[in-house]
């Protein structure tokens, strides 16, 4: 009798079990699979056009089911470091070059992951109307991030405003000025102080998104412009450990559809030049 209980015993046991181990192999209906599941992704950015952008892109990826979120930082260092602690996914604020010169500074590993769109630097004088009407030792601001400091020179010597010699490191400095004919002096700034020097220097070197909000555009008001053959492209910017992730790619594809393209045509002609 004790070993007919004992059998009952062991085979309700066995049939308990078996019924829990059924019930964990069904498929989950609750709709919450792993891989339906909404993604955030954080981007870093600091002003518009490049904020409007992400935030023109929001809808289209939200039907990917990606909800996208903007950190709006206030200065141009900010991004890169939030992006390598791995506060936020992605930035997009700067060119490759200065990207470039962040990684050898601080042995990060930040990627390009697409170019969005070229902001051509341009020459503004709120006292002169031309680079010949500039007097002798006239005071020209320019970035002082060794990357933009390379691009305002380069520009400037483009335009024979100045001669370099041929380039022996990654930038030009003002060490490589061989010839300034006007001895011109570059002051160099914080890439978000150049429009407030608009008042106050002779001329100062800036992109578009910092002139325009003193109604100055490359095409009316520059007296000098760099053009669009550069690799300057304002670029969409993730980390090695995510730049293949499937959210980053379907972000710089929503940052590269006829949509983005003809948000920049319509209302940034002359300062924000599609670079896809």
């Amino acid at each position: 009798m004790k070993k007919l209980i004992l059998v009952m015993t062991l085979f309700t046991f066995i049939v308990a079990g078996c019924g829990q181990t059924n019930n964990a192999n069904e498929p989950n209906t609750s709709g919450n699979v792993p891989g339906n599941e909404e993604v955030t992704l954080k981007v870093a950015s600091l002003i518009a056009p490049m904020t409007e952008i992400l935030d023109l892109v929001k809808p289209k990826l939200a039907e990917q089911g990606i909800k996208l979120e903007v950190v709006v930082l206030s200065d141009n260092v900010q991004p890169n470091t939030a992006l390598a602690a791995k506060e936020v996914d992605a930035n997009f604020f700067q060119h490759v070059p200065y990207m470039e010169e962040f990684n050898r500074n601080k042995e990060t590993e930040l990627v390009p992951v697409k170019s969005i769109y070229f902001a051509n630097y341009g020459v503004y004088s709120k006292a002169y109307k031309s680079m010949d009407e500039l007097p002798e030792g006239a005071v020209i601001a320019i970035a002082n991030d060794i990357s933009n400091v390379d691009r305002s020179l380069a520009m400037l010597a483009q335009h024979d405003i100045i001669k370099l010699q041929e380039k022996t490191g990654t930038y030009y400095t003002q060490a490589d000025i061989i010839e300034n004919p006007k001895n011109y002096k570059f002051e160099e700034l914080d890439l978000l102080m150049l429009a407030r020097m608009y008042d106050d220097a002779d001329a100062v070197v800036m992109t578009p998104a910092y002139a325009k909000p003193l109604g100055l555009t490359p095409k009316s008001d520059a007296l000098l412009t760099e053009g669009v053959e550069n690799d300057f492209a304002i670029t969409l910017v993730a980390r090695k450990d995510n730049v293949d992730s499937e959210s980053i790619q379907k972000l710089a594809e929503a940052m590269t559809s006829p949509e983005v393209r003809e948000f920049l045509e319509k209302n940034y002609d002359e300062t924000a030049i599609p670079a896809f």
